[in-house]
């Protein structure tokens, strides 16, 4: 049952920063140029997808965060027994993490690449630069595998676990049990 709600959360979590990605990737700054007689100057028009690629940031975070927790991070919690089971939930918590990784990498520097443009950048500069198309759409694609892996993992995770409640059913050697 708590492997259900786990999944659950999770599935809400990575489905809410995949929509806020999407969103950001929608909303990203547009550049306005003003010329003058003596020069040009920059006006971004929105400043919305900075927060957005934030919220999606800290949302993968968190469900990422609670996926960790769950498993007790593969490695402190107790050992599984040696299975198919146990391996395929090492490689996908790695694979998790490799996808989990460039996701935040993604949404992180949209996001601050499209507030160095908005608040930050001296409005009289002559390059009226924006960021470039696709940085949150690539931060969505990778909260998508995340988002897969992570289902994969727990559900997996959660079927090794449950091997080790199984008794073996081998010829035992001693009447010590």
């Amino acid at each position: 049952m708590a492997t259900f709600f786990v999944m659950i959360v999770v599935l809400i979590f990575d489905a809410v920063a995949f929509g806020l990605a999407v969103s950001a990737e929608e909303r990203r700054a547009k550049v306005i140029r003003h010329l003058t007689k003596d020069s040009g100057y920059c006006v971004y028009d929105s400043d919305i997808s900075t927060m957005l690629g934030v919220s999606a940031f800290l949302l993968l975070l968190a469900s990422q965060v609670l996926v960790v927790s769950f498993s007790k991070c593969f490695c402190c919690g107790r050992a599984l027994q040696p299975s198919g089971s146990r391996a395929c939930s090492l490689i996908l918590f790695l694979i998790t993490w490799v996808t989990f990784a460039i996701a935040e990498s993604c949404l992180l520097a949209g996001s601050v690449r499209n507030a160095y443009h908005t608040k930050l950048m001296d409005n009289k500069t002559s390059s009226c630069e924006t960021l470039r198309k696709g940085v949150f759409n690539a931060g969505a694609a990778f909260v998508f595998f995340t988002t897969i892996l992570s289902e994969l993992y727990i559900y997996i995770f959660s079927k090794a676990k449950a091997v080790e409640n199984v008794q073996s059913s081998g010829i035992p050697m001693s009447d010590f049990r």
